[in-house]
């Protein structure tokens, strides 16, 4: 028999289709959870969750920004926020990895809630599965805050960054590519830089840390063995967890996104 699940939130609309693709991945999470534990797979066995896909001002284009305008990200989410807790939810996973800049201005403002750090959930992730090395695919934004260094550090993880032209490379793939609908281009960009930086280090592991990047980058068969890591199925796997829980997964288990690239 379940114990009484707690309401979860996600916040989301940054954009739209990796707020809806979370989601998604969360109702996946909570589904292998409970066939792992023996629970019947229906309707009435999944968590209140509730999805706030809110207008947000451009994250890195925020972080670049001096004074007032580099906190305009920031007031859209802390009202969507506000309403999440409103409707009585316990745990929130934000949709955005370069929106984590600003996570600790959220958990402050919401003490009742748990506001999941999508960095500290990968970081525990990787240690867990013995990774003591890895790359980051990101927005500028997110290389410009640290959002993933200081919680991979933390873990004793090294972390490596492409370069400043490669960054570029991934920008244009975001914006001219995923957002504006060109798939192929985003992907062609993605793979390139992928393979890049995987070469350089010698890794067999890299954190794709955008939601839009694993929409445009499915496997790819050219470097077998390469583990692409997808942070929002870990950190809809550590919601699911506190869904059922109230805690962050005891152990590895789900939330990898195994996907070999060119």
């Amino acid at each position: 028999m379940l114990n009484q699940l707690e309401p979860v939130g996600v916040l989301g609309g940054m954009g739209p289709a990796a707020g809806a693709d979370f989601t998604r991945q969360f109702v996946q999470a909570c589904t292998a959870l409970m066939a792992e534990r023996g629970i019947p797979v229906k309707d009435q066995n999944f968590p209140e969750h509730w999805l706030a896909q809110v207008p947000v001002p451009d994250r890195t284009a925020g972080l670049e920004e001096e004074g007032a305008s580099a906190a305009q990200p920031l007031e859209p989410m802390l009202q969507a926020m506000g309403r999440l807790a409103a409707l009585g939810i316990r745990a929130v996973a934000i949709a955005c990895n370069t929106a984590h800049a600003w996570h600790a201005t959220m958990q402050s403002r919401f003490p009742q809630l748990d506001v999941l750090h999508v960095a500290d959930e990968v970081a525990a992730h990787l240690r867990g599965a013995g990774i003591t090395s890895t790359g980051l695919l990101a927005t500028q934004g997110t290389y410009r805050a640290g959002v993933y260094e200081v919680s991979l550090a933390r873990a004793g993880i090294r972390c490596h960054l492409p370069t400043d032209a490669e960054r570029h490379l991934l920008m244009r793939g975001i914006y001219e590519g995923v957002k504006a609908g060109h798939m192929e281009l985003a992907r062609t960009l993605f793979a390139d830089v992928a393979e890049a930086l995987a070469e350089r280090h010698g890794l067999q592991s890299l954190i794709l840390g955008c939601t839009e990047i694993p929409l445009a980058l499915p496997q790819l068969p050219s470097r077998p063995g390469l583990l692409l890591m997808d942070p929002a199925a870990i950190l809809a796997n550590a919601l699911a967890h506190r869904a059922y829980d109230g805690r962050r997964p005891a152990a590895v288990s789900g939330g990898w996104s195994r996907r070999e690239i060119a």
